[in-house]
């Protein structure tokens, strides 16, 4: 059990991948801290705009019981983060592991003895699909 764990994304058009994401990791650490990445840097490495505001986007993290502690983010460095938090471990979803970014950030990580934790990603929802499903969808009557 960490003491202090942090993750971010850009949670646009929050859904049950976000949830799962955030319920493991506050089942790992006692305080949670989630970062919602800024506007700016969504259009930067996305190259589109989130469909819901960072203020509201914060908002919505805010409110779920979870989370602990939520901070807007304005880039994706996680040490800068761990300058500013000072957190045990980065909870991320396991869709990420092997990947260069990430072996990278394991190294520069364990440095200021902070572990990286791979969460079991959601397979089949994004926001991305989310906002194409509603864009192609015809019926609005679903419960």
């Amino acid at each position: 059990m960490y003491k202090r764990g942090f993750t971010a994304g850009t949670f646009d058009m929050l859904h049950i991948g976000h949830l799962n994401l955030l319920n493991a990791a506050k089942k790992k650490c006692d305080y949670l801290i989630v970062g919602v990445n800024s506007d700016d840097l969504v259009s930067v490495y996305k190259n589109k705009l989130p469909i819901i505001n960072c203020q509201d986007r914060m908002q919505l993290i805010n409110a779920l019981e979870i989370v602990d502690q939520v901070e807007l983010m304005d880039n994706l460095d996680k040490v800068d983060a761990w300058k500013k938090f000072q957190f045990d471990c980065v909870f991320i979803g396991d869709d990420w592991k092997g990947s260069s970014r990430w072996i990278e950030t394991e190294e520069q990580l364990k440095k200021y003895g902070v572990e990286v934790c791979y969460l079991p990603y959601t397979k089949g929802v994004s926001s991305t699909k989310l906002a194409k499903k509603i864009i192609n969808s015809k019926d609005e009557s679903r419960c």
